[in-house]
């Protein structure tokens, strides 16, 4: 199982990002997908997640900011972020859990002035 998150940069405060998590020898459609975040000395935290069935759930913080995605065509799950602030700057993770849990390489998102 391979995931590959991209998409990540430098945006300022107000601005938007999509990322993109493809995914290889798993499918999206049968996993729970979700991404998850690390700020410097924090824990990462669940940002999102998509069920099997489009059942999405959100962390509190990012509610009518962030909206999680997937294309079962291209079998990628995306996360697009409007409204970003400085305190969403982490690097942020793909994660699918199935039979197991498999975790993409992470992608750094900075959101600064």
């Amino acid at each position: 199982v391979q995931l590959q998150a991209f998409g990540g940069g430098l945006v300022q405060p107000g601005g938007s990002l999509r990322l993109s998590c493809a995914a290889s020898g798993i499918s999206v459609s049968l996993s729970y997908m979700n991404w998850y975040r690390q700020a410097p000395g924090k824990q990462r935290e669940l940002v999102a997640g998509i069920t099997r069935g489009g059942i999405t759930n959100y962390q509190d913080s990012v509610k009518g900011r962030f909206t999680i995605s997937r294309d079962d065509a291209k079998n990628t799950v995306y996360l697009q972020m409007i409204s970003l602030k400085p305190e969403d700057t982490a690097v942020y993770y793909c994660c699918a859990r199935s039979t197991d849990w498999w975790w993409g390489q992470g992608t750094q998102v900075t959101v600064s002035s």
